[in-house]
């Protein structure tokens, strides 16, 4: 398997499989998970959460990968973390990342966020990556700049009959 667990000192990233499926269900049907989420609707049967499971299982390769973040300490958990829209042939993928917001402000993310990126210039050979960050999620955004994201461009996404302005964020690595 290409993609393997990752770990951090405080944090394991586990590959997403079918015993996520509640959690999967609680997150993305979660209103401050999916606050800034502009692309689906919030879960709202556990079937959805098979079908992303689904998606991110796909026999490899393939071009989108799902993390659980787990603390280490307990177990618990706290988000997820990915790829989408890989192409191999460019050397560029997508990031996303979403966290409960009772673990907000304690550098999980940023923690997360530093491992996968890692991981797609070591083992993926990725040479950009890019974030599409809707304007008022300020919090994702101070992560991407963290790492040295640059604004290289807007794009409005119409979601629920309602145009919402996203930045599209690009790390050269």
């Amino acid at each position: 398997m290409f993609y393997k667990e990752l770990e951090t000192e405080r944090l394991i990233l586990k590959n997403i499989s079918n015993l996520d499926r509640d959690f999967i269900f609680e997150q993305f049907s979660n209103d401050k998970v999916n606050e800034y989420l502009y692309d689906a609707e919030p879960l709202t049967d556990i079937s959805g959460a098979d079908d992303i499971i689904e998606f991110y299982t796909q026999p490899e390769p393939r071009g989108q990968h799902r993390w659980i973040i787990l603390r280490k300490s307990d177990q618990v958990k706290l988000g997820t973390c990915g790829f989408h829209c890989l192409n191999t042939t460019k050397g560029e993928v997508e990031i996303g990342f979403d966290l409960y917001d009772r673990f907000w402000g304690v550098g999980y993310a940023r923690e997360a966020v530093a491992e996968i990126i890692s991981f797609a210039r070591n083992s993926m050979k990725i040479k950009q990556i890019k974030a599409i960050i809707y304007i008022n999620n300020v919090r994702s955004i101070k992560v991407v700049e963290h790492f040295g994201f640059k604004k290289t461009g807007e794009q409005m996404d119409t979601f629920r009959n309602r145009e919402y302005l996203h930045n599209i964020y690009m790390l050269e690595l």
